[in-house]
């Protein structure tokens, strides 16, 4: 069983920065694809990005693209995703999942509590 605990959401004003952090237990991760995934209110919940277990490729919603920046520790078995720039319409709790390909899209097993993360204007 894997647990995923978010952390480092909060309240910011546009253009601010926020770091979010993901810290896996009960398995070592790194052979596995690790992301972000949002849900605002009254919205389904939406991709954000994801890295490969090598860290050498990632993949960005166009929404956030040059904007956050995605990375992993393999030997702390932590995710992080860097957010700058951050608009209203990034107000959403923040998920980390365990990420893997199915029919094309990138989906989430393996889901953390998520946590909120609100940009005021």
């Amino acid at each position: 069983q894997v647990q995923l605990v978010e952390s480092g959401g909060g309240l910011v004003q546009a253009g601010g920065s926020l770091r979010l952090s993901c810290a896996a237990s009960g398995r070592t991760l790194s052979s596995y694809g690790m992301g972000w995934f949002r849900q605002a209110p009254g919205k389904e919940r939406e991709f954000v990005t994801t890295i490969h277990w090598s860290r050498t490729t990632s993949y960005y919603a166009d929404s956030v693209k040059g904007r956050f920046t995605i990375s992993r520790d393999n030997a702390k078995n932590t995710v992080y995703l860097q957010m700058n720039v951050l608009k209203p319409e990034d107000t959403a709790v923040y998920y980390c999942a365990v990420v893997r390909v199915f029919l094309g899209k990138f989906v989430g097993d393996y889901w953390g509590q998520g946590t909120q993360v609100t940009v005021s204007s």
